[in-house]
């Protein structure tokens, strides 16, 4: 069994880790914007493509008393980096946090680290130097109160790159930030969702997703493949039990709307290609016997249309056609205060325009206070609206029934929700 530590937005670390429980995995500790838990290889594989609201999942290589840089040298120095990482890559330290150490000079700490892990490959593959061209082994070092945990990444492109979104708004909402506030507002596919303000469909598309039970990440390869410690088989095995739980027959209603044209042909085009990607796992299980594991390896090198390593489409860009596609979000043209309600209960999830995006406070405000009209012509829905401006009651004109704080990337937002039976609230009803 390893370690391993799951990253997420500040906010969503009771989201993360009902999840992780949920796939069966032993959570140690939760807190900060991370979650510690316990898995074998299967495990690893089964956060790294399961999990909904994790940013990146690592492997906790090693963990001691590190009061001095003498200590953390020789700690980093005694981990068998020669079984984990394959020969002829580099180590990059990305990132070292420091709380409440003896060592805070972060730039000192990068370089001891990585020091001491390249001086340990180096002796074990007999080279005076590591390939400054070859492939990266990115390490995070975590000091806290002169423990020092040191982290080796095996995610490769961030968790929030599913591979159905090829474009974006203006600071689009994160899909793994989205998929934490459907989980932490406890909306469940038997609902109807509506969101108001879709962008580039990001809400829409993470709760088809989360209603057809479809892995986010089934449609992705990971570094953790890369490494000594992954193994191609384990990994077919764990994309093949996930892909069999696809169900596209449920009936869910999800819709969105937005008044940008573009936004919502983006929408549109993201929708379907999370359903292709996820149509593609289902038919790529059906073929692996044939193909067998070594073949599913092989096809780790294609890359999808975000660009980046590690994001697998199937063959020609796409999926081949469904059955049925009528399950897909639907979205169209149209101004918030003229939606309406096609259900007598449902979840309305809105990210609405706001004045780091608009470049114009005023107008953002403007829109807040509109916004009430979402109220008359969907009673009886829960509304969750998400901002990063702290005076969006005041604007709103009511008083949210619970409100959190989540980030987005590095943005510091806010998550309101008002229940269907508080939605007259006068907003001098302030909480206490």
């Amino acid at each position: 069994m390893m370690t391993a530590v799951a990253l997420c937005a500040l906010g969503a670390e009771k989201a993360l880790s009902n999840e992780l429980k949920k796939l069966d995995l032993q959570v140690l500790d939760a807190g900060f914007g991370r979650a510690r838990f316990v898995a074998d290889l299967g495990g690893l594989y089964r956060a790294l493509m399961g999990l909904r609201t994790a940013d990146r999942i690592l492997l906790e290589a090693a963990s001691f008393p590190a009061s001095d840089f003498d200590a953390l040298f020789e700690g980093v120095r005694s981990v068998r980096w020669e079984e984990l990482i394959p020969r002829g890559f580099k180590v990059v330290v990305e990132k070292v946090r420091t709380n409440r150490s003896s060592l805070h000079a972060e730039t000192s700490v990068q370089a001891v680290v990585h020091k001491a892990s390249a001086e340990r490959l180096c002796e074990a593959w007999g080279v005076r130097r590591l390939d400054e061209y070859g492939e990266e082994a990115c390490l995070r070092v975590y000091l806290e109160k002169d423990i020092a945990s040191i982290l080796l990444d095996l995610t490769g492109e961030p968790l929030f790159h599913r591979g159905y979104r090829t474009e974006g708004g203006a600071a689009p909402l994160r899909e793994t930030s989205a998929a934490a506030i459907l989980l932490l507002l406890g909306w469940k596919r038997k609902f109807p969702l509506y969101d108001p303000f879709c962008g580039s469909g990001t809400f829409a598309t993470e709760a088809a997703l989360y209603a057809w039970d479809a892995a986010p990440g089934l449609g992705r390869t990971f570094r953790l493949s890369d490494l000594l410690v992954g193994d191609a088989e384990v990994e077919a095995e764990v994309r093949a039990d996930l892909a069999a739980r696809v169900d596209f027959s449920r009936t869910i209603r999800i819709q969105g709307s937005d008044v940008d044209p573009r936004a919502v042909s983006i929408a549109r085009s993201n929708a379907e290609r999370a359903f292709d990607l996820a149509r593609g796992a289902q038919i790529a299980r059906g073929a692996q016997g044939a193909r067998g594991a070594q073949g599913a390896r092989g096809a780790q090198g294609a890359r999808g249309a975000e660009g980046g390593r590690g994001i697998r489409l199937p063959p020609g860009g796409s999926a081949p056609p469904s059955p049925d596609r009528s399950g897909i979000p639907t979205f169209s043209v149209l101004d918030m205060k003229k939606a309406k309600a096609g259900w007598d209960e449902g979840f309305l999830f809105a990210n609405p325009p706001y004045g780091e995006r608009l470049g114009d406070t005023v107008e953002a405000e403007r829109i807040y206070r509109e916004m009430p009209a979402l109220l008359e012509n969907f009673p009886g829905w829960n509304l969750a609206v998400v901002t990063n401006h702290p005076g969006f009651e005041s604007h709103f004109g009511r008083t949210a029934d619970s409100v959190r704080e989540i980030t987005n990337g590095a943005l510091r937002s806010f998550l309101y929700a008002f229940g269907p039976s508080k939605r007259g609230n006068d907003v001098d009803r302030r909480r206490t």
